[in-house]
């Protein structure tokens, strides 16, 4: 019998979080080690477990997997979190790559300076409301289901959760205008498997704090600055 899933990251969110979200979606149990010190960073590096020489890293099923996207797929397709076909999948695909881009605009945040994140919360609550938050509604809105894909739970649904409580994190009533969204959110959100995950105690992280920040730019050696899109 294999064991739990290793996942090797920092103690925060990251790209690590939406594989967190993914395995507690589909009831797995896992196993994490913290990034604290540039030693364990080159540890692993010099042990050959970050192929492109970067986390996020998983060990799972006699593998080291690097790269979220390819993460996260397999998670997906193990777990029977990615569609019933070859159409499904791709649409599937089609949505966490548009969640995955709204993401991509809060991953950055916590690196900003004070001025740069008031300019950033402005484009993450614009960006949401005018082109990613729209399309699901309508998504939701055109086939009437309580899911995104195929009438049935997937990796799709999971991830635009994470989404929203991500930007309900900039702008807590940013969904007022989203009745279906609204819904769907209450939804997702009961399935025994994800309520859990929300619950204290769990391993779901926090929202990124100083600490954190200053982890990550140990670790990674990042004397720069990021600016805001």
């Amino acid at each position: 019998m294999a064991g739990k899933p290793k996942l090797y990251y920092f103690d925060g969110r990251g790209k690590m979080e939406s594989v967190r979200w993914l395995l507690a979606a589909a009831g797995v149990e896992f196993e994490e080690e913290f990034l604290q010190t540039r030693e364990q960073y080159e540890k692993l590096l010099q042990g050959g477990s970050l192929l492109f020489q970067q986390v996020p890293m998983v060990e799972i099923d006699g593998m080291k997997m690097v790269q979220t996207r390819a993460i996260l797929s397999y998670i997906a397709a193990k777990y029977n979190l990615y569609g019933k076909d070859l159409k499904e999948r791709a649409l599937i695909d089609m949505y966490v790559g548009g969640t995955d881009d709204l993401m991509g605009f809060v991953l950055m945040f916590p690196f900003l300076s004070a001025e740069d994140k008031e300019k950033q919360r402005a484009v993450i609550v614009q960006k949401a409301t005018s082109r990613y938050f729209p399309a699901y509604e309508k998504v939701l809105k055109d086939h009437g289901q309580d899911f995104l894909v195929g009438n049935s739970f997937s990796w799709a649904d999971v991830h635009l959760l994470e989404a929203i409580f991500m930007v309900e994190e900039k702008k807590s009533d940013v969904l007022s205008g989203f009745p279906r969204l609204q819904a769907f959110k209450a939804r997702i959100s009961s399935i025994p498997t994800i309520k859990k995950f929300l619950e204290p105690g769990s391993q779901r992280k926090p929202v990124p704090d100083d600490k954190y920040v200053e982890t990550v730019r140990r670790v990674l050696r990042m004397y720069y600055d990021i600016k805001a899109n």
